[in-house]
């Protein structure tokens, strides 16, 4: 009977608490990133590398976590569409300042353009506003707090737009080295798409507002 119960009973317990460690999942590899672009150290990029690497694979482990729950679970606090849609979200961010990090380290990049450096801060601003949100779903009291965190998301996507189309610019302006050429751009291409990301997730969120508050 406890067993029947437990199926039918909206699982806040098992799917806010999970939410927030995805939240909080994507601002750590957000400031993992920002601090590996910051410094000029080979051995220390490659460390903090390692620990972007750990934080992607916890971000899948989240991720898959919340998917499990989903087919075990009938009740959910919000809709299931939007729990799908917010868990791969968040973890598409994860992945590409992952996939930031990741080319770099192929690439062996020794010189780090202040436009990734920018948008790295960029990045660190808009997952911080991400984890806000994510925390205040559990009670929707201070809706005011996730529609604000959108509205600084979508404006930090534009900064970012911004930023990564001056830069490409300027690199086919200034660049005369071919292969540097591709590499910076390749980065700028995947750190900028990891923006993207975050603004899909305050898309999803917005709609989890619009249809909960």
């Amino acid at each position: 009977m406890n067993n029947i119960f437990k199926f039918f009973t909206p699982q806040d317990r098992k799917f806010h608490p999970l939410f927030e460690q995805a939240g909080s999942n994507a601002l750590k590899i957000a400031e993992s990133l920002l601090e590996m672009v910051s410094t000029a150290d080979a051995e220390s990029r490659k460390t903090i590398f390692k620990e972007i690497e750990r934080l992607e694979h916890v971000g899948d482990d989240i991720t898959h976590s919340i998917f499990l729950e989903l087919s075990r679970n009938f009740i959910t606090p919000f809709d299931r569409e939007d729990i799908h849609q917010l868990a791969t979200a968040v973890d598409d961010v994860a992945d590409y300042i992952y996939g930031t990090a990741n080319r770099m380290q192929m690439y062996n990049m020794n010189t780090i353009n202040e436009p990734i450096v920018k948008i790295a801060e960029l990045l660190v601003e808009m997952c911080t506003d991400i984890d806000k949100a994510i925390k205040e779903l559990r009670s929707f009291k201070n809706i005011r707090v996730i529609a604000d965190a959108c509205i600084r998301i979508n404006s930090g996507e534009n900064q970012a737009d911004y930023v990564f189309t001056l830069a490409v610019a300027r690199l086919f302006e200034y660049e005369t080295n071919a292969i540097e050429l591709i590499k910076q751009k390749e980065v700028l291409q995947t750190i900028e798409k990891a923006t993207d990301k975050c603004e899909d997730v305050a898309n999803v969120l917005e709609t989890i507002l619009v249809k909960n508050a």
